[in-house]
């Protein structure tokens, strides 16, 4: 089969909370409809967190994930991928108990501990919700967000023992190096899906050469046994997600990395996202996988071999 682009979608995750946009989703319902809209707007994958129905913070445990998750398995074929990030706040445990427990075709894996600094984004927003938003970006200025060497091999041996596959997620070049330091080891296995991320405080930048650079050293690391994708934060997103299309690369949208769709416009959906997304690849000739031609490229076990 011709390599074609996987597009992932990422409906909500950690980073923004409910007072930056009002079309972030938090409730079950609402999580599950922006995936769902999202796989029929052509999603490949689908990058899922949870979150508190009241408050909309992140949360990690099973049980908030089985509040959506069947609905979207019953209503659509895409790939569902867990994340274990979770949020930086969390404990290891609580970050993988989710994909532990349920067992998806993939989770994301941070490659590497970092700096991951939110705070800037108190100078664009004064009022908040709930009070515990503006404490989530103030603490972000000392803040570690820790992924050991004994952290990953952990999520690794663990979530791999049940057939998950991974999302590794790259901010900067070293996570690159540990990537391979652990194929070296034989505890991941190719292909691979490497994430590169752009423009979180605290990882690599967004210009165009730090684009390149990244797929330089994946493409001299991992040669051709691996998917590269992009994931650009803010309203770097779909100037990224372009380089990536333009060498056939793949890339990830959704309101966890940007709650944008154009400047100064919010996307008032996820799927909104994907078709702009999708409209970047095509016009450049990429044409986008189906979620089983994903799992096909990534060698994944199935959906009918997950535990929700």
């Amino acid at each position: 089969m011709t390599q074609k682009a996987i597009l992932t979608c990422a409906p909500t995750g950690a980073i923004h909370t409910p007072s930056m946009s009002p079309h972030l989703p938090v409730t079950a319902d609402e999580i599950a409809e922006a995936a769902i809209a999202s796989a029929q707007a052509g999603a490949s994958i689908i990058h899922l967190h949870a979150r508190d129905e009241e408050t909309g913070r992140p949360v990690q445990t099973p049980e908030a994930f089985l509040k959506f998750l069947p609905r979207i398995k019953q209503a659509c074929n895409v790939v569902i991928n867990i994340t274990t990030g979770g949020a930086p706040q969390m404990t290891l445990a609580q970050r993988m108990s989710p994909a532990k427990e349920l067992q998806p075709e993939l989770a994301s894996l941070n490659m590497g501990s970092m700096n991951f600094g939110l705070y800037p984004m108190l100078k664009r927003y004064s009022d908040f919700k709930h009070d515990w938003e503006r404490q989530h970006l103030e603490n972000s200025r000392d803040l570690v967000f820790k992924n050991t060497f004994q952290d990953i091999e952990e999520i690794l041996t663990t979530c791999s023992a049940n057939g998950t596959r991974f999302e590794f997620e790259c901010y900067d070049t070293s996570h690159l190096y540990n990537l391979a330091h652990f194929l070296d080891r034989g505890l991941v296995k190719e292909p691979l899906l490497v994430q590169t991320v752009f423009g979180i405080l605290g990882g690599i930048g967004t210009h165009p050469e730090d684009v390149a650079h990244m797929k330089r050293t994946a493409d001299r690391l991992f040669g051709d046994q691996y998917v590269w994708s992009v994931l650009g934060a803010g309203r770097s997103q779909m100037q990224i997600a372009a380089m990536s299309a333009a060498q056939g690369g793949s890339v990830r949208v959704g309101l966890e990395d940007s709650l944008w769709l154009s400047k100064g416009v919010l996307a008032e959906s996820n799927a909104q996202q994907v078709l702009k997304a999708r409209q970047v690849l095509e016009g450049l000739s990429v044409e986008v996988a189906t979620p089983d031609e994903a799992r096909e490229i990534l060698q994944l076990k199935g959906g009918d071999q997950v535990n929700f």
